[in-house]
């Protein structure tokens, strides 16, 4: 029983150093595409206000992407960029991630909703059923129109992106953002505590 009692904890603990291996500000932030490689897709900015209005919608744009049969290396690509920056910015779940230009989140934000966009664009292009393509492009219009966002800019508006330079967090500015820093010290405390009351459970488990 208590190798068992080991196992489970160690798979616990293993798990949760995945959780941790995973998040990518260990590495050094690119400063966007203007210093980073440009031998990927180059993908075109965006300015504040489309970006707070696209976001709502990046999951129906990514699910309506990953839908289409008929695709080309571009297209996947640019998917494929969209959802590893997402994955980036912790899928969006920051607090002031896309509002707040001091954000450490922001300027990927920038890039998974840029790509998103052109994600979006790329799909007008292709042969395949429309008709939801056509509902979707017509209600961020109208949304734009309605907004009068996009024309609201900030330090990462001009910013273009290319799909060989991904953009990463600084963990420095992680730690200066008080609303990001919190955030994450809530979820390794929320994890930790998860990892305690699972190993408790199993040590006080009856025994078979």
């Amino acid at each position: 029983m208590r190798g068992k009692r080991l196992s489970a904890s160690g798979a616990l603990i293993a798990i949760f150093c995945l959780l941790l291996s995973g998040w990518p500000t260990a590495v050094a932030a690119h400063g966007g595409s203007s210093s980073g490689s440009q031998a990927g897709i180059p993908i075109p900015s965006l300015t504040h206000g489309e970006m707070a209005v696209i976001a709502p919608y990046y999951g129906r744009i990514v699910s309506l992407a990953e839908s289409v049969s008929d695709t080309d290396e571009t297209f996947r690509r640019l998917l494929n960029f969209a959802q590893i920056q997402h994955t980036y910015c912790l899928w969006g779940l920051m607090p002031g991630s896309i509002s707040d230009e001091e954000s450490p989140f922001n300027e990927c934000s920038h890039a998974y909703l840029a790509a998103a966009k052109a994600v979006l664009l790329q799909m007008r292009t292709m042969k395949g059923e429309k008709t939801s393509l056509d509902d979707l492009v017509s209600e961020i219009d109208a949304a734009l129109v309605r907004n009068n966002l996009s024309l609201i800019l900030c330090k990462f508006s001009g910013e273009s992106f290319n799909t060989a330079d991904l953009i990463r967090p600084r963990p420095a500015e992680i730690v200066m953002h008080a609303k990001s820093l919190m955030t994450i010290l809530a979820a390794v405390l929320v994890m930790i505590a998860g990892v305690w009351f699972a190993a408790r459970a199993l040590r006080t488990a009856p025994q078979s």
